[in-house]
């Protein structure tokens, strides 16, 4: 029996249809302390991660989790020989535990980044900081939500 144009156009269109269905990937609503150590050791690697030389500046106490400010400056001269590379912002409870990558150089003219992060709940927010000569610096820090944010009700 040949196929008529309402079968086929219906068959099309089925097949289209099926090739636009988005594949989900399903991850935790919430990091654990375990992710965030994967998360640290995908960027860094094996390296020891000293502490000191990095600064991170973001309130203690924050009464709404959707938009906490944070500034994250180095000690650094930022000559081509003695530069910061990058920074890496890192958090504990987030779906997202590596919340934030800023590649930075001697053109930067300092090693300082500022911007606005989301907070799941209340938790610790780890900022890492990669130099030119490949050593790893960090500061972690505290953080009380009473508002929190990147969560969704289920109804």
């Amino acid at each position: 029996m040949p196929t008529t144009r309402r079968q086929f156009l219906s068959l099309a269109g089925g097949i289209t249809a099926a090739g636009t269905i988005p594949i989900v990937t399903l991850r935790p609503l919430e990091a654990t302390p375990a992710m965030l150590n994967t998360a640290i050791r995908n960027v860094v690697g094996e390296a020891p991660i000293r502490t000191g030389r990095v600064k991170l500046d973001i309130p203690p106490l924050v009464e709404n989790g959707n938009t906490v400010p944070m500034t994250i400056s180095v000690a650094s001269p930022m000559t081509p020989d003695d530069c910061v590379k990058s920074i890496h912002v890192f958090n504990e409870k987030n779906p997202q535990p590596n919340i934030g990558n800023f590649h930075l150089g001697p053109w930067a003219g300092r090693a300082q980044v500022s911007t606005r992060i989301r907070l799941a709940d209340t938790q610790k927010v780890v900022a890492i900081a990669r130099l030119s000569d490949d050593s790893f610096w960090q500061v972690a820090a505290d953080v009380v939500v009473t508002l929190a944010a990147c969560t969704e009700e289920m109804n």
